[in-house]
């Protein structure tokens, strides 16, 4: 029968593109790998692998929305198949939705009652959710919570004698002092408490008397930098500083969110970038990315590093700081800087985003979650988003967006990028990504903008990434997402 034998050629196929998905998966292209496992689907699309495969491709790319669709297409096509409820639970998980995660992991069990790894994995999500419930228990409600900054008084915290890495002294925080802690960084070497907890204080009121969205004014022949994530890797950073020269008056930039987390040096990262602020706050701006936040933290590592190196004060300090961080910002009346995207409504205003009252976690929906998380698409209107947060936003909202607001361009971040950097939606928006070789696997390139006034054109600088000591990504990360790396 020819209709059969076609099938039978459709199912062979499909195997045989399946395998190259997999070789790209191994070789730590994700993107193509996800291509060549949706062509896979679309020519035997009743194959449970194909769609755990692709959700897992998915996860690497943080695109957890997409994998969770992807797993439970899996379910539904195989019910028993216990991939799908793995791989669904682990991309819950990578989201915080540790409840969602557990009832996943309890399936697994359920097929694979001798499984020791599903055994491991569930005791690990039920500890998780127990944590979550105590801590929900005990929690204070946000009108009766006191700053945590009131209990500190660095003045009181002694410097022993014996202690020999860069010293603040008196209240002002000096290009020395700066250059002296990223040294000390630079060869795994902390920084006394006392300095630290001056540095976030200061920090602290500096960020609180900003609008949530900030003006940056760059004169006439002047230069603003502006670079995305760095997630963690501190190395990168003082990289792009030996490249671009450090922050002055004279060499100002602009980090676009997403400071911490993945890398394992992000106390450093934090640290150097907030103690370049508190040395001249026109020579830096910092904005809020989707990392900045609690429950990021949590997962991804910063909760954990910040507790090995400083301790428990300064992890409800820094979360409190980080909602102080502005949201968005504005070069020259001409070019929008966010780190997420744009809106599920048209019309927003730039005076829409300076009314948005900033200081909390960020919410799930509204002006503000679809600022730190959105993305943009290929294709016009709006869709679903692949990271389950936030949407997806084509090119007509951007066009819309600019012609609204009297702008030239957004620049925003968020998403890692094979060069560094990616022009869409006809030359009016550009993904700028500055940590490279993201979490030691990506191979990708870091980028960063220059922008010279009066035009602002953009230039875009791409580099590679340097060595750094041997301290793995997540090294600090929820020993339960560590798991599934």
């Amino acid at each position: 029968m020819p209709g059969m034998e076609n099938e039978g050629s459709n199912l062979s196929r499909a195997e045989e593109i399946k395998n190259q998905a997999n070789e790209a998966f191994k070789a730590h292209k994700y993107g193509q790998a996800i291509d060549l496992y949706t062509q896979a689907i679309e020519l035997n699309s009743q194959n449970a692998v194909y769609w755990a495969n692709r959700s897992l491709a998915h996860t690497k790319l943080e695109e957890y929305g997409s994998a969770i669709q992807d797993a439970t297409k899996a379910i539904e096509v195989d019910p028993k198949y216990s991939k799908g409820y793995y791989r669904r639970g682990a991309a819950y998980l990578a989201m915080g939705k540790f409840k969602e995660a557990l009832k996943d992991f309890q399936q697994v069990k359920r097929i694979c009652p001798n499984d020791p790894d599903a055994t491991k994995k569930l005791k690990e999500c039920e500890k998780a959710v127990m944590k979550l419930k105590f801590e929900e228990a005990i929690s204070v409600p946000e009108s009766e919570r006191r700053s945590v900054a009131d209990s500190i008084d660095y003045r009181a915290i002694k410097v022993e004698p014996q202690y020999l890495g860069a010293k603040i002294e008196g209240d002002v925080v000096t290009l020395d002092f700066v250059k002296k802690m990223m040294d000390d960084f630079k060869n795994q070497k902390c920084l006394h408490k006392r300095y630290a907890f001056q540095i976030v204080l200061q920090m602290r009121e500096m960020l609180q008397a900003l609008p949530s969205l900030v003006d940056i004014n760059v004169p006439d022949g002047c230069l603003l930098t502006v670079c995305g994530d760095v997630h963690g890797q501190f190395y990168d950073l003082i990289n792009i500083f030996e490249l671009n020269g450090l922050p002055s008056e004279e060499n100002p930039y602009l980090f676009n969110g997403d400071f911490v987390d993945r890398g394992s040096f992000s106390v450093e990262v934090i640290l150097t970038l907030f103690a370049f602020k508190c040395m001249c706050p026109s020579a830096i701006y910092l904005a809020r990315g989707n990392h900045e936040s609690k429950s990021m933290n949590k997962i991804y590592g910063f909760e954990g590093e910040v507790r090995s190196k400083l301790s428990e004060t300064f992890v409800e300090l820094f979360a409190e700081v980080f909602c102080y961080l502005p949201l968005a910002h504005v070069i020259n009346q001409k070019v929008f800087v966010v780190h997420g995207g744009l809106f599920s409504v048209d019309g927003v205003k730039l005076s829409d985003i300076r009314a948005i009252d900033r200081f909390c976690e960020p919410p799930e929906e509204g002006l503000m979650c679809e600022l730190l998380w959105s993305d943009p698409q290929p294709y016009p209107g709006r869709g679903p988003s692949k990271r389950g947060v936030g949407l997806s936003f084509g090119a007509d909202v951007t066009r819309r967006f600019l012609q609204d607001n009297n702008l030239d361009l957004i620049v925003r971040s968020h998403e890692v990028k094979d060069e560094g950097y990616e022009i869409e939606h006809d030359g009016k928006l550009i993904t700028v990504f500055s940590a490279p070789n993201y979490c030691d696997q990506m191979g990708n390139k870091g980028a960063f903008i220059r922008f010279e006034a009066p035009d602002l054109k953009p230039n875009i600088v791409t580099f590679s990434a340097v060595p750094h000591p041997d301290v793995k990504p997540m090294a600090y990360a929820n020993n339960f997402l560590r798991m599934f790396q």
